[in-house]
């Protein structure tokens, strides 16, 4: 099966299931809309797909893989809600549309954001999988999305604009805000199959490799992708003063170490059969437009 048909398949079962989850939401004024409108706008859904996938290569199912998946694209979700804030990134479009707070408002798209991160570990928690697995499972979201993790990259970020940081800077910010979701998705895939800890690590590996090289990606996308595929304006990074990849070693320099870093993430698979599927996603995010 091509990787585009397999990806297909993940995203529609995934799209099914983040249906189902928000048909349940309560309707309090504009709160479902709000949740809704960013939780089911599309999107690549790459943090899911990973969840299932690596699920999959470790013995388990889709099925089983998929609460993970759902809980960790609501708190990413909530994230790209709360980082389109003006008082953050200030950004007016997201996936080619509109951004929450431009639609219900500053406050609802606030109220939207904390309700599918606290959605998110109730999703996570109803499980269908042993206790064990379900309390692993709630810690690496948590500790990922957390002040370890994405909120803490945020805050190194916000710091650093109107600054000119080293590479080792860059680095550390995008370890937490990118890096750390992507490695949970790995690591919930794992845990969510009942995986050895020797089988856990080598997915992580991957997923830190894979999410860096995503990262890279995007800061390439940020200064030359066509913006009506990217999903959101060009040169955003520039307009808020961030330092970037991009910005300090040169386009070309970049596209070779995407290519470099996907090679290092396939490479951490290498020990397992049934990997070819991640392995082409690796490729196919570094040739991504948007």
């Amino acid at each position: 099966m091509e990787i585009t048909t397999q990806l297909q398949v993940d995203q529609v079962q995934i799209e099914d299931a983040l249906r189902t989850y928000a048909a349940k939401w309560p309707a309090y004024g504009v709160l479902k809309d709000a949740m809704s409108y960013s939780l089911l706008s599309g999107g690549k859904r790459i943090r899911p797909v990973l969840v299932l996938e690596i699920c999959k290569l470790f013995g388990g199912t889709a099925e089983d893989a998929l609460p993970f998946a759902c809980g960790l694209e609501m708190v990413h979700t909530y994230s790209l809600i709360h980082d389109d804030l003006p008082c953050m990134d200030d950004d007016d479009f997201r996936r080619g549309k509109p951004t929450n707070h431009k639609v219900f408002g500053q406050a609802n798209a606030v109220l939207a954001g904390d309700a599918l991160l606290t959605t998110a570990f109730a999703v996570l928690a109803e499980a269908s999988l042993p206790a064990e697995r379900v309390q692993r499972g709630i810690a690496a979201l948590a500790n990922a999305a957390g002040p370890n993790g994405m909120v803490g990259g945020q805050v190194l970020d916000l710091l650093g604009e109107g600054n000119s940081l080293q590479e080792e800077e860059i680095l550390a910010i995008e370890s937490l805000k990118t890096g750390c979701m992507i490695e949970a998705a790995a690591r919930l895939g794992a845990i969510a199959a009942g995986s050895t800890p020797e089988e856990e690590a080598a997915a992580a590996a991957y997923a830190r490799k894979l999410g860096l090289a995503f990262q890279v990606r995007d800061d390439i996308l940020d200064v030359m992708g066509d913006e009506g595929e990217f999903g959101k304006p060009i040169g955003s990074d520039q307009a808020n003063q961030k330092s970037t990849f991009v910005a300090l070693k040169g386009i070309a320099a970049c596209e070779a170490w995407v290519q470099e870093l996907t090679q290092e993430a396939v490479a951490f698979l290498a020990p397992f059969s049934g990997r070819e599927f991640l392995c082409e996603l690796a490729h196919f995010l570094a040739r991504r437009t948007k």
